[in-house]
């Protein structure tokens, strides 16, 4: 009765909403409305088996289980005694995984684990001790040997943590585990052309491509590793949290490699992104920083790195060889195309297995029974000789990761990056533009924007794309200098353009993965730009036709702002990515879903029809509507406006107008 509402202060809880796909929301101080119930728990019991990594097993383990479990909308909270043996960064870690199993949520309560955390990282004691006392006071303080302390929950799930091996993720999905990379590769080349296949003939599988590097000789295979690479998410994780155990066993890896003579190939493209200047600080004081350098891992920034296709062009046998190369990261996205255009085979390890793999040069590795490399004197080197123990590792992390290092680091943080204290910022209260920037240009999002609200109408047609050279040298650009869409991403023009981009795309219309699609009324096939500014110049709606997890991949607002400025007015798929379905709806996008037992194929639509979506009036959340065909055909669709705060942000035509009418 005396807290009739309660903030959670120092709780591990990751609301994906407010860090991926909602910034529009966010931004706009809009709230977050949520369907009830929508509290399902997972109880983990019993121990870690020895010589499991956390890291190594969380990253695939818990999106495949919660996947399968269905927890897409829901709050996941972990409870019960196993909690208690998992660290603070592995329950980071699992929390911060919320996008790749759809929660909304992910919760651990806090206990003496939090606390001694955050004395370890220096925070003020006189603090946590009004935070632990205030959550012990409004229940939220947990003991997860005492089961009184567990609430009702809507739904229980049960992981026995006895059942974990060592494993890593991929090809294409990060909640597809693999228990052996090898096994898993070699299944994947004959597998048709898909979400786990890549459909090399039989007689390709040990091709070889030889090329020239640096003035010496290499050869590349099926399965070479060409990108290797620790970022700053999920296995380095974000912000503070970075996690010392991890990235300090692959310190000491690196350190051994070095030690037993030990070296990578030159044409691998190897970085470290972590996502805190904490790490670098623990990896310079524990003295393996230069040992990750020799091997080539060195800090090349901090934050987004790889995973959101940054690491630049590969040797040209990649490109022009039609070789499945690969990728290793300690990232959490290994969906095809994303990591990079060329490597079709991405894999999600730990950062020791990510050094591991790129020591070997390939994921056709068993590294049970097969040395990883010969050393500078010809000699087999297993895996196993070089592995630090886990008594090895607790020892550096004692030694090193202390308060005192994380408060000077904190302190450092608005006086340490000379180049930026010195930029001379504008004061004006609106930002001034500049016609010539190629990154920063002012977005068409609001052209006709009226006071007044628009009744939103119906819908008609089909399909969409880019040419992003083109834009870039009609500004003068040359190739060389176009940089990537991530760095570009505050235009919205080249956005656009690089909306449906990835070559791995598969286009029904076209049977076959390109990044075009059919202009049908002149049944050309262009790049979907092309097709897009065709259809919206003959004033043409559009629509996507999907299957599954739409969206699943990127669940970054562009995602959503770019189909929104190539004219699509709605998607009709079978299930979402919840992410990008909310990005949808903020951009005024209509999400539809298939009834239950209905799909494109069992309906007949082959995408050639002409489509018109009838809006009922009054729009309610999740209403059936009408979907007539110019064949005369009519079926029903789902509306996955879910809420009524949803419902105004469509009136509006999307959250960004909202939030203009708002506060005019």
């Amino acid at each position: 009765p005396e807290a009739p509402h309660v903030v959670v202060t120092h709780c591990l809880v990751d609301i994906p909403s407010a860090k991926y796909g909602n910034s529009m929301q966010v931004s706009s101080q809009s709230p977050r409305q949520a369907q009830l119930p929508m509290q399902t728990v997972l109880l983990s019991r019993n121990r870690y088996p020895m010589g499991t990594r956390t890291l190594s097993h969380a990253l695939p383990l818990c999106p495949q289980h919660l996947r399968q479990v269905g927890v897409v909308g829901k709050f996941v909270e972990f409870f019960s005694p196993g909690v208690a043996q998992l660290s603070i960064t592995d329950r980071a870690t699992i929390a911060n995984m919320c996008p790749e199993y759809g929660a909304t949520a992910a919760f651990f309560p806090m206990d003496h684990i939090s606390v001694q955390y955050l004395e370890q990282t220096g925070r003020d004691a006189e603090k946590l001790d009004y935070v632990t006392r205030y959550l012990k006071a409004v229940a939220l303080f947990r003991d997860y040997s005492n089961s009184s302390q567990d609430p009702d929950f809507t739904q229980v799930h049960k992981l026995d943590l006895s059942t974990v091996v060592l494993c890593c993720s991929g090809p294409k999905g990060p909640h597809d585990r693999v228990a052996r990379v090898l096994t898993s590769f070699s299944n994947s080349m004959s597998l048709q052309q898909g979400f786990k296949g890549f459909q090399v003939a039989r007689e390709r599988h040990h091709a070889e491509v030889p090329f020239q590097y640096n003035d010496k000789e290499y050869s590349l295979f099926h399965g070479s590793v060409v990108i290797a690479a620790i970022p700053s998410c999920t296995n380095t994780s974000c912000t503070n949290t970075s996690n010392p155990s991890v990235m300090l066993g692959a310190g000491l890896l690196a350190k051994k490699a070095i030690k037993a003579g030990l070296s990578m190939k030159p044409y691998i493209k190897t970085s470290l992104s972590p996502g805190s200047g904490v790490v670098t600080y623990y990896l310079k004081e524990s003295g393996v920083m230069d040992y990750l350098f020799q091997l080539g891992f060195e800090v090349v920034g901090y934050g987004c790195m790889t995973c959101i296709g940054n690491s630049g062009p590969l040797p040209e046998p990649v490109v022009e060889g039609d070789l499945v190369v690969a990728g290793i990261l300690s990232g959490n996205r290994s969906f095809e195309g994303r990591v990079h255009p060329n490597t079709q085979a991405n894999y999600l390890a730990s950062p020791p297995l990510v050094i591991a793999y790129a020591i070997a040069g390939t994921v056709r590795i068993d590294f049970d029974t097969e040395p990883i490399a010969l050393n500078n004197k010809g000699k087999a080197v297993f895996l196993r000789d070089i592995w630090p123990t886990r008594q090895e590792i607790q020892a550096v992390e004692r030694q090193f990761v202390i308060p005192a290092m994380f408060k000077e680091v904190y302190e450092k943080i608005e006086k340490v990056n000379e180049r930026w204290n010195t930029l001379n910022a504008p004061s004006d209260k609106l930002y001034t533009w500049d016609p010539n920037s190629t990154y920063i240009k002012s977005p068409s999002f609001f052209d006709g924007l009226t006071r007044e609200l628009l009744t939103p109408g119906s819908i008609t047609d089909a399909y969409v794309l880019l040419n992003f050279a083109r834009y870039l040298t009609g500004r003068g650009l040359n190739p060389r200098d176009f940089n990537s869409n991530g760095s570009l991403r505050g235009n919205d023009a080249v956005m656009a353009r690089g909306t449906f981009a990835n070559i791995r795309l598969f286009n029904k219309f076209l049977n076959r993965q390109a990044p075009r699609t059919l202009h049908l009324p002149s049944d050309e096939t262009l790049d979907v730009f092309d097709a897009a500014e065709r259809y919206q110049q003959a004033g043409f709606p559009l629509m996507i036709l999907a299957g599954k997890e739409y969206g699943s991949g990127s669940s970054r607002d562009w995602a959503a702002k770019g189909p929104f400025l190539l004219g699509i007015k709605a998607v009709l798929a079978e299930s979402y990515e919840r992410i990008h379905c909310s990005n949808l709806v903020g951009m005024g996008v209509i999400p539809l879903e298939y009834l239950a037992g209905d799909t494109a194929d069992s309906l007949g639509l082959t995408g050639r029809e002409r489509y018109t979506v009838v809006l009922p009036e009054p729009l309610t959340p999740r209403v059936i509507v009408d979907i007539k065909l110019d064949t005369d055909k009519t079926f029903q669709a789902r509306m996955r406006f879910d809420t009524d705060v949803e419902l105004t942000y469509f009136h509006n035509g999307g959250i960004l107008n909202f939030t203009i009418r708002k506060n005019v």
